[in-house]
């Protein structure tokens, strides 16, 4: 359920950062302040700041977006970029909550002076572009937070301006990337959620292919949305057993913004996926490093990824149990401290060291693994039943060899 209201509510435009503002805008071409958006002076100035943001240099971002809030105090641009790059400080581990307050703070504000705008002249596509991008942020926060009843009428105000900022042409691309992320999730929900088909009457039907040619559209042509397209995209890519285009992008983004976990994280997992051990192995080490080196944005997340990386390539490459079982006690300690249980990762470690501990003849040891296993899983997962089996299977043998003595 989690999963699916952060994914239905989270289509959101995202307008990045900015960072060589100064000159351009006490110069005199800089744009009249309700005409942010499309000035395409702002968008070669923004550059640098765009890479501020995405690669975790959030301060720097700060100092310009507080500049541009009070350059252009009555605009919801300033507001909701310091909005933005609180958001991003959140994404490495949506688990952690001190950056919410702020990051609320900040789409309110934007959300207050783009209704302004939009009061005056009920046309502004500027306006609606603001308020769906800010109501959607705020909705796929509150969905993280499984404030569902909060995040359902953010996300229902967020599509209600999208379909008001549509048809502007010059500001198409990225308008287009709110269509992009709904016609995928809607439709993926449909297929996935089946017991969500009474919600979804109330919304306009989704196609994911077009989503999907959409998103591409995006993260090839427009300025503002392109990167947040390409997050979105390694993601889909990845969930569509596309895993070659997910690495080929997430290593593309890890080599823009190498201090970035959540980019980080995926060429890992990506490079892991499709058997490419040495480059996965590297990943995952740096990981852990920048992890140990309590490098900004690298938590016990990504902790969990690069040490089951490391493991499973210890057991099955080089053929070290001792650190494969280092490794897989590491992954699962990780998955403990950030309360991810359910995991794929704390699941798989689990029954690799059930495994190992069969082989060394430690059977009280695969009674717990194989147990916790199947306290962390649905009774009809083929974990859950592989599990059961094993400990089934132990039984009768210690029975069997207790009768011959």
């Amino acid at each position: 359920m989690k999963k699916l209201l952060t994914l239905i509510f989270s289509a959101f435009l995202i307008l990045p950062a900015q960072a060589q503002l100064f000159a351009f805008l006490n110069s005199k071409d800089a744009p009249k302040a309700e005409l942010l958006l499309t000035d395409r002076g702002i968008q070669i100035a923004t550059t640098a700041a765009v890479n501020n943001m995405y690669n975790f240099n959030f301060y720097e971002a700060e100092k310009e977006f507080k500049w541009l809030k009070v350059k252009y105090p009555e605009h919801p641009l300033g507001d909701f970029m310091l909005g933005l790059n609180e958001w991003w400080k959140i994404v490495p581990d949506t688990k952690q909550t001190h950056f919410d307050d702020q990051c609320h703070y900040y789409m309110d504000e934007a959300i207050d002076k783009a209704d302004e705008m939009l009061d005056k002249n009920k046309k502004n596509k500027e306006a609606a572009f603001f308020l769906c991008a800010a109501y959607a942020v705020k909705g796929r926060l509150y969905a993280e937070r499984e404030k569902w009843v909060k995040s359902a009428w953010a996300g229902k105000q967020s599509i209600k301006y999208l379909d008001i900022s549509r048809g502007e042409e010059n500001i198409n691309p990225e308008l287009l990337f709110g269509d992009g992320v709904y016609n995928y999730y809607s439709k993926w929900i449909h297929e996935n959620y089946k017991s969500m088909k009474p919600l979804l009457t109330f919304f306009r039907k989704g196609d994911k292919n077009l989503g999907i040619r959409q998103l591409e559209n995006v993260a090839n042509n427009a300025f503002y949305s392109r990167m947040e397209a390409r997050y979105f995209l390694i993601q889909i890519y990845a969930m569509e057993n596309n895993a070659t285009k997910s690495l080929m992008m997430s290593r593309q983004m890890h080599a823009l913004y190498p201090n970035n976990s959540f980019f980080h994280r995926y060429v890992a997992r990506n490079a892991f996926s499709l058997g490419r051990l040495d480059e996965a192995e590297i990943y995952a080490k740096e990981l852990l490093e920048n992890l140990e080196n309590r490098k900004h944005g690298y938590g016990a997340n990504d902790g969990r990824y690069g040490a089951y990386i490391l493991a499973y390539v210890n057991e099955r490459y080089y053929r070290n149990i001792p650190q494969a079982k280092f490794f897989y006690q590491k992954c699962i300690n990780y998955a403990l401290e950030n309360d991810t249980r359910e995991s794929g990762y704390y699941v798989a470690s689990n029954k690799a060291l059930a495994k190992i501990a069969m082989s060394e003849k430690d059977y009280k040891a695969v009674v717990e693994y194989y147990g916790e296993v199947m306290k962390n899983t649905d009774k009809k997962s083929a974990d859950y039943q592989d599990s059961k089996k094993a400990l089934q299977d132990l039984t009768k043998m210690l029975k069997a060899k207790k009768g011959k003595k």
